[in-house]
């Protein structure tokens, strides 16, 4: 309980808070605060984090159920994008929760707006967040998750003819990145292409099938990286 609280703390965010919002995007944490959240169950079990923003919240239940008795699962809900100050700090923090066997992570929602990330800086930024996951542990599997689309508001089936261009782009360049890495891609953009009807209608977010359509997916690439309990 303490070092929960503790992580709370310094992550940003107290339990029963309301959910902070970002807002300069409208974005907020969907339903619960910005911060660790520690798995329970097995200790024994393999150890996989999930790292993301509102869209990891919204699966990450249902990832947590499919991996019950095969991985604990620790998450980490974060509004923080890779030109944030602080991100590399409390990255360095949640992983020293581990070691992990597994990291399923995404950082992008909150980053594609304009200024955020300095031109030219998406692709060295995040090669040292990767960097700093690998030498987390000797064992750890990364898995880049890509990021999901922006939409028009109030039409979900319609991709911003502005904004997603950025997502399109920085999804090219992690991909190239994580190749080079030789990190697995769950394409959770490409699950969702012919699936946009599913979206909430507020451009961000999506509607429970949607989420578990993604947690399949999620599971179904965990496993194939975590060890055997």
């Amino acid at each position: 309980m303490i070092k929960t609280l503790f992580l709370s703390i310094l992550l940003g965010s107290t339990p029963g808070l309301a959910a902070e919002i970002d807002k300069d995007l409208g974005l907020h944490s969907d339903g619960r605060p910005w911060q660790f959240y520690p798995g329970t169950g097995d200790e024994s079990l393999p150890r996989v984090l999930l790292i993301g923003d509102s869209i990891m919240n919204g699966y990450r239940g249902s990832v947590i159920a499919g991996l019950e008795g095969k991985a604990r699962v620790d998450c980490w809900l974060t509004p923080l994008h890779l030109a944030s100050e602080d991100l590399h700090h409390d990255l360095r923090k949640v992983l020293v929760q581990g070691p992990y066997d597994v990291v399923h992570f995404n950082i992008g929602l909150h980053g594609w707006t304009p200024g955020r990330i300095p031109e030219g800086q998406y692709e060295p930024l995040l090669k040292a967040y990767v960097d700093i996951i690998r030498k987390s542990s000797p064992k750890v599997k990364p898995i880049w998750a890509s990021t999901t689309q922006i939409t028009v508001k109030g039409q979900p089936g319609e991709l911003d003819p502005i904004h997603n261009k950025t997502i399109v782009e920085r999804n090219a360049i992690a991909a190239r990145v994580m190749a080079e890495e030789g990190i697995p891609v769950n394409d959770l953009y490409g699950l969702m292409s012919d699936k946009l009807k599913l979206g909430r209608g507020d451009k961000f977010h999506w509607n429970g099938e949607a989420y578990s359509l993604m947690a399949k997916q999620i599971v179904s690439k965990i496993q194939a990286a975590t060890p055997k309990p």
